[in-house]
């Protein structure tokens, strides 16, 4: 059975773990930089032992990517790079309006996202679901690596257009208060998903603020009937399924209502 040492965290990692655990030893998983001393003396302890990364926000240096020569460290990146390197490729695809969401299987370099491409793949028909997504990329994703690990050795990787490339930056705290007076629908409902676990989409109903969990783009006869809803600037409206008043549990917006439209 292949060794690998897997770097990671955070829901990429989280679901492409189990996939690989099945077809492989996972005798180490780095989590942060403290770990990677550990993964140095585990490499040289174990030659064989791929490296497999998937969302790990940490910089490699190059003695450690050296290790794992030839094939290097084999990198799980959520988009066709080389659009969307960086940070935040699913939140960004989203942002942009993407209806097919992709992966690209690369050999680790220093430069960010720019090593070599092993595999690609697009999806089509996933929900505009942020976890559905990464779930769908990271699963289908480790399965390709799973099934390729031992071939992987004698493939090689294609070279990236660094004149196409695009980046994307982390996300941040700033991007919370949703502001639909400056966005038709469709573009808050893509914040409202891209936002969803961080920085968390909020906006203000009743004078309390809350993290909106779900919503969609209501029509015109269900958008006159509807209780709790906002409108945007291209006068259509996202209508909001489940809120979390902050200080408070996730509710549905009736119950949201019942409590706090007094």
């Amino acid at each position: 059975m292949n060794k690998i040492i897997f770097f990671g965290n955070g829901p990429l990692a989280d679901y492409a773990l189990p996939i690989l655990a099945n077809s492989a030893e996972i005798i180490f998983h780095a989590r942060s930089k403290d770990d990677l001393a550990n993964v140095a003396e585990l490499k040289k302890q174990n030659p064989d032992a791929f490296g497999v990364l998937a969302s790990f926000g940490v910089i490699i240096k190059s003695d450690l990517l050296e290790l794992f020569e030839p094939e290097g460290i084999i990198n799980l990146h959520p988009s066709l790079l080389p659009q969307f390197r960086g940070a935040s490729p699913i939140e960004s695809a989203i942002l942009a309006g993407a209806t097919d969401f992709s992966y690209s299987i690369m050999k680790l370099a220093k430069a960010m996202d720019a090593g070599p491409i092993y595999h690609q793949t697009t999806l089509s028909s996933l929900p505009l679901d942020k976890d559905s997504i990464y779930r769908a990329l990271a699963e289908t994703g480790a399965t390709w690596i799973a099934e390729h690990l031992d071939e992987i050795r004698t493939l090689s990787p294609t070279p990236q257009d660094d004149t196409t490339a695009t980046f994307c930056g982390k996300l941040d705290k700033s991007l919370s208060y949703l502001q639909p007076d400056q966005y038709p629908a469709t573009q808050i409902l893509r914040q409202i998903v891209a936002y969803q676990s961080f920085p968390k989409p909020k906006y203000t109903f009743f004078g309390k603020v809350c993290i909106i969990l779900k919503a969609h783009i209501g029509t015109s006869t269900e958008s006159a009937t509807a209780k709790l809803l906002i409108p945007c600037s291209d006068d259509n409206s996202v209508i909001i399924d489940q809120l979390q008043p902050e200080g408070k549990k996730p509710m549905d917006a009736k119950s949201f209502l019942n409590g706090y439209a007094k």
